[in-house]
């Protein structure tokens, strides 16, 4: 991204458009019109990470993605729109980080910690962080966030937790993993928040994966034990 001199304004350089590769099996038509809409959404994303919903405009995305408001117009309905496709990319990238980290352990604690970390590595992108955590709650509203949370890294959290609380040592109800999913996912964003606005990310970092250790170790040692102390009753949300 680079300044334009006197302007005051972010320039973001992109690709131009009308230069795309041959794809066997679709058009040049079609292969313009998808590098007009990542072109778009490139733009867009830069836009709203840098200045906020409220103070990007139409205007500046065709400007910066070097199209008309026509085209913009063509594949999104408006700015609220882009924005929404701008966070389903976000949140596609960032559930493709957390299950490629995960892939690599077959423990389901191990993925459980390994998945935290990697969601917790999603949560310091500046893009993710302000558009996903703090602009969508807002700019969708709260049923619209709703619906786009339960599409998002939530539902990948979800199925870490339901991994490692669903078998018969613990007896978490479907209640109960809910809950947990939520609790895990609003501690997370809120150590997202932290190491960002740290001073020193890294050590915060650091700090945040050895007190979500802590706790994976300590619910993982409530599997290992052969009694509770409760007459082996179920955990239940009931």
């Amino acid at each position: 991204m680079s300044r334009t001199a006197g302007s005051g304004r972010s320039k973001i350089t992109l690709p131009g458009v009308a230069t795309v590769a041959g794809v066997a099996g679709i058009s040049r038509r079609q292969q313009y019109s998808a590098a007009t809409r990542r072109a778009l959404l490139r733009a867009a994303e830069q836009l709203f990470a840098v200045r906020g919903y409220a103070a990007t405009s139409l205007d500046a995305i065709v400007s910066d993605a070097k199209v008309t408001k026509g085209a913009l117009y063509h594949h999104f309905s408006g700015k609220q729109g882009i924005f929404e496709a701008v966070l389903s990319d976000l949140e596609d990238q960032a559930a493709r980080s957390i299950t490629k980290a995960m892939k690599g352990a077959k423990d389901p604690w191990d993925q459980a910690r390994a998945g935290l970390t990697a969601f917790l590595e999603v949560l310091r992108e500046p893009a993710y962080s302000r558009l996903v955590v703090h602009e969508a709650p807002t700019v969708l509203g709260p049923q619209r966030f709703a619906e786009q949370e339960e599409r998002s890294t939530f539902a990948v959290l979800r199925n870490v937790v339901s991994g490692v609380l669903n078998g018969d040592a613990l007896g978490v109800d479907s209640q109960m993993q809910e809950t947990f999913s939520r609790i895990f996912f609003g501690a997370l964003a809120a150590a997202g928040d932290a190491i960002v606005e740290s001073t020193d990310p890294s050590a915060a970092t650091q700090r945040v994966e050895a007190a979500f250790g802590l706790l994976l170790d300590g619910m993982r040692s409530l599997v290992g034990t052969p009694e509770r102390a409760d007459g082996d009753a179920e955990i239940s949300g009931s």
